[in-house]
């Protein structure tokens, strides 16, 4: 688990370790410093000429300080300082003293030479305006220069916060995030102009008591349900999936089959008639309860909520009038946790009446239009504020909010939200969504608690996602194609 901070819970540990712990700020800075140095030897063992490009807040004392090191390594550095260094921080204003003992010279231009690495640190996480003038220009050389770029903290022009672009922004390709990554770094487009990124420890801790959001990687997989060998189908659940419409099957096989691949001990599927035999044949390990569209019998459909552990509805349900009644059974009769997916989520923004916040145990996983149906909001605001829409909708009716992106987010009413890193975008594709229904129905039939099962599936997804597009590419991976990679993902 990695936590994911704001410009100013990173500032608020930075101070708690200076003022409470007791490390000076200029310790932090030199550690800091060693960090990118240690990057730079890493990435470009050989380079001798570097630029160093820094601007007059703590950022650019970093970047000084990394002047200094360089040069003192014996390589070839040149350190440009943006802005009016009579107005700098007190820290940096300290490092040019320093650097300045050691007889470095400090410019405040370019020169036409070309260099082996670049170095940006004109601005940190404190970036709060659009970057005009003198930064604006030096950003632009920085992009245009050839050489490896490596951005201190984070690029400039980035907002620490939403991952914005304040104007303009550098494009490095390495990105050293001091102490912990921030959001910045995670969301788009933001993640994309840091590339790769590496996190520099420098002695600053404590996110866990201050930080709400976080990600997983693959050493969170030890949170998967134990199993024990002392076992049965029923020890490992029973998953109820309500899925497909008149002869559209796809939906309700990828789910089931996601279902299983997580480890699921039995999934009925409850669908239409038309579609017992396709199903039949292409996922014979699921048990299939069918009606008849046009002599619907509701003791079947209540048998069934009786008989299940989990619930999943929603892929390929339609809108018809059956749906609907469907799914408000289904949400008057559940006692047990519920997946609510594509058009269950349209029938709640059709039919608003069907969710209260009397729901218990309920997870939505709305993507960006489903979303926007549903709280009635236009995408381009969803899309800006992903975080702060999820929390709403959660808190609102008391549910869990998986909404849906190229970060996707896990929101629940109790503060804590998960944003997702792992998948790619030849995920991007019918039948991805249903297939992460079905791992999240498999997780939660095994007993693990709704919000972990859904930050828990989302990662599995992205995961089996990076598996299918390592083996076919990102053109050719199909959604069957993640359903099957769930057992890579997992291993």
């Amino acid at each position: 688990m990695e936590y994911l901070l704001t410009s100013d819970q990173m500032k608020l540990l930075d101070n708690n370790t200076i003022d409470k712990i007791g490390i000076a700020s200029s310790v932090l800075m030199e550690k800091a410093a060693l960090s990118v140095v240690s990057a730079i030897d890493e990435e470009c063992a050989n380079a001798k000429n570097i630029l160093v490009v820094s601007g007059i807040g703590n950022n650019g004392g970093d970047g000084i300080a990394i002047g200094r090191i360089l040069h003192l390594q014996g390589r070839q550095v040149r350190i440009v300082v943006i802005g009016d260094r009579q107005h700098s921080s007190p820290e940096t204003k300290k490092q040019i003293e320093i650097a300045e003992k050691y007889n470095i010279k400090i410019y405040n231009t370019f020169d036409k030479n070309e260099y082996n690495v670049i170095v940006d640190s004109v601005f940190g996480i404190g970036l709060t305006r659009s970057v005009e003038g003198q930064y604006k220009k030096a950003i632009h050389f920085i992009n245009q220069a050839k050489g490896f770029k490596i951005a201190v903290d984070i690029p400039s022009g980035i907002s620490a916060d939403t991952g914005k672009i304040m104007g303009c922004a550098v494009k490095a390709d390495l990105t050293v995030a001091i102490a912990y990554k921030k959001l910045g770094h995670v969301f788009y487009p933001g993640a994309q102009y840091c590339n790769r990124i590496k996190v520099a420890d420098i002695g600053v801790y404590g996110a866990d008591e201050i930080c709400f959001n976080f990600s997983y990687n693959k050493k969170d997989l030890d949170k998967l349900p134990q199993r024990s060998n002392d076992s049965n189908k029923g020890t490992f659940g029973k998953a109820l999936i309500i899925a497909g419409s008149n002869n559209m099957s796809g939906a309700a096989y990828l789910a089931s089959l996601a279902a299983y691949k997580m480890g699921c001990g039995l999934v009925r599927i409850f669908t239409p008639l038309e579609n017992r035999e396709i199903l039949q044949t292409l996922i014979p390990e699921a048990v299939l309860t069918t009606y008849d569209t046009k002599q619907f019998s509701h003791k079947s459909l209540e048998d069934a909520i009786a008989w299940a552990d989990v619930i999943n509805i929603g892929p390929g349900l339609g809108m018809s009038d059956i749906a609907k009644q469907i799914l408000e059974t289904v949400l008057k009769k559940h006692k047990c946790p519920l997946v609510i997916d594509a058009d269950g989520i349209n029938l709640l923004a059709k039919y608003e009446q069907l969710l209260t916040k009397n729901q218990k145990n309920i997870i939505i996983t709305p993507h960006m239009k489903e979303m926007s149906r549903l709280s009635k909001r236009n995408i381009n605001d969803i899309k800006n504020n992903l975080i702060e829409n999820a929390t709403e909708m959660a808190k609102k009716y008391k549910l869990i909010c998986v909404l849906k992106d190229s970060r996707t987010i896990v929101a629940d009413y109790n503060k804590k939200v998960y944003i997702n890193q792992s998948g790619n975008n030849g995920m991007a594709k019918a039948g991805s969504g249903d297939v992460l229904s079905g791992i999240i129905t498999g997780l939660l039939a095994q007993k693990m608690k709704p919000f972990e099962s859904a930050a828990l599936g989302v990662y599995i997804h992205g995961v089996s996602g990076d598996e299918a597009s390592n083996l076919n590419g990102c053109y050719s991976t199909l959604a069957r194609d993640i359903a099957m990679n769930i057992t890579r993902a997992l291993h």
